[in-house]
């Protein structure tokens, strides 16, 4: 098949800022929501994958996932794309360069994928451990090194919405701060009276889904842990498109609930390593609402119904 126009033109941009003058287009390698993703050959036979979206927010985004995947990538436990830029194109919007890594659907390494994630949840906790006994402790990566609060250095976003990832010393705060941004942009959107209702008898309550839990730790979140954001190799399970910061180990799995797509051997091997705590049920219900409330906010009130039952079921409301 012949390139497009707007392939030939793309090529000849990404030639110049990657300073490669034989690198080619070898066309569309999969679209998602709202971005384009597109398979280059470099000069040194080596793959990229250019992922673009002609939004002016785009930038801000990609900035957040190039992070997301360095910050994964220095916990070395689970595949991951390797960032390589981010720029701006001519016309408007931004393209975030990456390694191309060939990925199937998630099936035979589901099991395994749990394990890896535990691990991954883990690893923060494990970091402060050792730089407690260390005094100063030497990661796998010189990006990487062990937090004590929840939040993110960078920005990150959830389709166009950016996240307020400012540093918080308690997690149920950081959580409320969360669904309260969600509810802010719903407020100026959609105005809705029941859901602002339900919001308000909702904050009231937030503390008692954390009574139970001592002391949650920091850990290092895929963020947007979902079935189109996971797959497998001939090398293991590859999580990609994150939307990463430290958060508490549960919010990770609220989503691969929402939307299906994990089998029983994913939730075994995680919770052999991360045993469910008291209130576990709860709380999903609690993370999963902040997904319905995104994507209400991000598609529109397809979604409604959705956020106002889990709202419901958080406050037992029949």
């Amino acid at each position: 098949m012949c390139p497009s126009a707007t392939e030939i033109i793309m090529e000849a941009f990404l030639q110049e800022e990657l300073e490669d003058e034989n690198l080619k287009c070898l066309g569309n390698a999969g679209s998602g929501y709202i971005s384009e993703g597109f398979k280059y050959r470099t000069g040194k036979g080596e793959l990229i994958f250019v992922k673009i979206n002609r939004k002016a927010e785009a930038q801000q985004m990609f900035n957040g996932e190039y992070r997301s995947l360095e910050i994964l990538r220095a916990a070395n436990i689970v595949q991951v794309p390797k960032p390589i830029k981010v720029i701006n194109l001519p016309e408007g919007g931004s393209a975030l360069i990456m390694e191309h890594i060939e990925i199937n659907s998630l099936s035979s390494q589901c099991g395994k994928l749990g394990e890896l994630m535990a691990r991954l949840h883990l690893l923060n906790s494990e970091m402060l451990e050792k730089s407690k006994k260390l005094e100063k402790y030497v990661g796998k990566a010189d990006k990487l090194t062990p937090v004590t609060q929840f939040g993110f250095d960078t920005t990150t976003c959830y389709g166009y919405i950016p996240m307020d990832n400012t540093w918080q010393d308690n997690w149920g705060n950081f959580y409320s701060r969360k669904l309260k941004q969600q509810m802010d942009i719903l407020e100026t959107v959609h105005s809705d009276k029941e859901a602002r209702e339900l919001w308000s008898e909702l904050q009231m309550k937030l503390p008692a889904f954390f009574d139970n839990l001592n002391n949650i730790q920091p850990a290092l979140m895929h963020g947007d842990l979902w079935k189109k954001n996971v797959g497998e190799n001939e090398y293991g399970p590859v999580i990609f498109d994150p939307a990463s910061f430290y958060g508490h180990s549960e919010f990770d799995l609220a989503l691969t609930r929402t939307f299906g797509g994990f089998g029983a051997s994913f939730f075994d091997n995680y919770h052999q390593l991360i045993p469910q705590a008291p209130g576990f049920r709860q709380r999903a219900d609690l993370y999963e609402l902040f997904f319905y409330l995104n994507h209400w906010n991000q598609f529109g009130t397809s979604y409604r119904d959705q956020s106002i039952s889990a709202f419901c079921r958080l406050l037992r409301i029949e």
